[in-house]
């Protein structure tokens, strides 16, 4: 090489190596955009990290799964210790370093729910972690992790569970300031879909944007959720359950994973029957749930569905959809819809000719025993029952029967309704006396109020005469005449919820 041609060399060489940084500079400026618009980004700074973890995670770059995964037996040595805190800590470092680590994701939240939430006695601090770890799964992990069926699992169990059930002391609030969130968003339990689908108001641009940017729930998914399986309180948390296990559903890849997302579906109709009715949003500190008996054909197809598309589980899911039926078909007769009570009965007795109507009666085979007989039985079956949601449903039902009776003159039959629903209410009382408050029921006087509200509404499946002889027959003044012309249902004062007749209930 020539002199003149060895001092152009190293110029040469030093633009083409600033071409070649410009052109990675200028591709690697796509390839980050790109990245963040198909949600491919792994790597977020770490907030409020102690300066040793931030520099050898900047200094060691590519390494940062070592680290999370340091940081990961630290946090189950926390978990070991019980010290729930210091490993939400921890676990909110490794999820930014690994955002696409499911199981941490699903350990964080459980953790915030289950574990910190019950360190606290006061019912909003629970509610507090118990939110924040909803909120973790529903707004951070399936950001990351969109098709990721463990995360919509998790996050439908938290509202089936930890919400609905009745295991937290603190159940109640957590139900209670749910229905208020979801109120205040969808304007009562049944939402107007149409307006929140095709938005014209001021008023319905704002629901729709909170219930997309707070909740991330779609109105076109809660649309098909509720035609599948509703009608659904979308105030109530078995709602939610199943609209995320819906959404889950779609994204199983796998087998094993579809049998959790449909245990999820069917369990929570079955919570949703029996008390998925908001009978009084919110009066005073009371919040009282009743059975929602219009969801028994949607609840029964879920479990038809379920035993089709899971035939290796069909065994267990068929135990399951049988004691529904069960439930149905008493749960309508006490509360004096006896011609659907009765139409069940007969599918019952189709579906399951060989199985026994009641437990411990193996002589009460469908054909063997009438409606009524077996309706009876299954109070005195329950009368021993310890669990809240069913004897509530037992006392309102009898006490519907009451008022019936009542109305078309039976006072024998009726009196004898009611007694027997203070009966079963007294020993309910006793049989749970001592235990936490939140299996106890509502007062007595409150129970017989929404009854007789039920039969002396604008839904009454009683007509108008049995109505006036129901008014008549307790003493009670007639309702209100709506002003001429007016085309408004008269309001009926017996019926009406107050705040005064509620404290009286306590």
């Amino acid at each position: 090489m020539t002199r003149s041609g060895s001092r152009l060399f190293k110029p040469v060489l030093a633009a083409l190596a600033v071409v070649l940084l410009l052109v990675a500079s200028f591709s690697q400026q796509r390839l980050n955009s790109a990245r963040d618009r198909l949600g491919l980004t792994r790597i977020e700074p770490l907030k409020n990290a102690p300066p040793v973890l931030a520099f050898t995670t900047v200094a060691l770059g590519g390494f940062r799964g070592l680290i999370a995964n340091a940081l990961w037996i630290r946090a189950m040595d926390l978990q070991d210790d019980g010290k729930y805190f210091e490993m939400a800590q921890l676990a909110d470092w490794i999820t930014t370093l690994q955002p696409h680590m499911t199981t941490v994701w699903i350990v964080q939240a459980w953790n915030m729910a289950y574990n910190i939430s019950i360190k606290f006695q006061d019912p909003r601090d629970r509610w507090f972690w118990v939110r924040q770890g909803i909120e973790l799964l529903r707004d951070r992990g399936l950001k990351y992790n969109p098709h990721e069926p463990l995360i919509y699992r998790e996050l439908a169990w938290f509202f089936q569970h930890k919400m609905g059930q009745n295991l937290d002391d603190a159940h109640m609030y957590f139900k209670e300031a749910w229905a208020e969130l979801m109120d205040k968003v969808l304007g009562g339990g049944r939402p107007n879909y149409d307006a929140l689908l095709h938005p014209k108001t001021d008023q319905d641009k704002s629901r729709l944007k909170q219930l997309e940017d707070t909740y991330k729930m779609d109105p076109k998914v809660m649309e098909q959720v509720d035609e599948h399986y509703g009608p659904l309180d979308w105030r109530l948390p078995e709602a939610s359950a199943i609209y995320w296990a819906w959404l889950g559903l779609a994204e199983c890849k796998k087998r094993e994973d579809l049998i959790p997302l449909r245990r999820v579906i069917y369990q929570s109709m079955q919570l949703a029957f029996q008390r998925g009715q908001l009978l009084e949003s919110k009066t005073g500190s009371l919040f009282q749930l009743g059975p929602n008996l219009d969801l028994i054909p949607n609840a029964n197809r879920a479990y038809e569905d379920m035993m089709e598309q899971d035939p290796k589980e069909h065994e267990q899911i068929q135990t399951g959809h049988r004691n529904f039926l069960r439930d149905a078909v008493y749960f309508l007769y006490v509360n004096n819809r006896l011609s659907e009570a009765a139409k069940w009965f007969h599918y019952l007795g189709e579906k399951y000719p060989n199985k026994p109507l009641l437990n411990g009666k193996p002589n009460t085979l469908p054909g063997t025993i009438s409606i009524d007989d077996y309706a009876l039985d299954r109070i005195s079956e329950d009368v021993g029952e310890t669990s809240q949601d069913r004897v509530r449903a037992i006392v309102g039902g009898l006490l519907v029967h009451s008022f019936v009776n009542r109305a078309m003159g039976l006072d024998d039959t009726a009196d004898n309704y009611e007694l027997l629903a203070s009966k079963v209410y007294a020993r309910f009382e006793k049989a749970v006396e001592g235990a936490e408050k939140r299996v106890g029921l509502a007062p007595l006087a409150q129970i017989r109020k929404e009854a007789l509200d039920q039969l002396l509404g604008t839904d009454s499946p009683l007509n108008q005469e049995l109505q006036a002889q129901l008014r008549t027959a307790l003493r009670l003044p007639a309702p209100t005449l709506p002003p001429t012309g007016s085309t408004n249902t008269p309001a009926t004062p017996a019926a009406t919820n107050t705040p005064a007749a509620s404290a009286g209930a306590h």
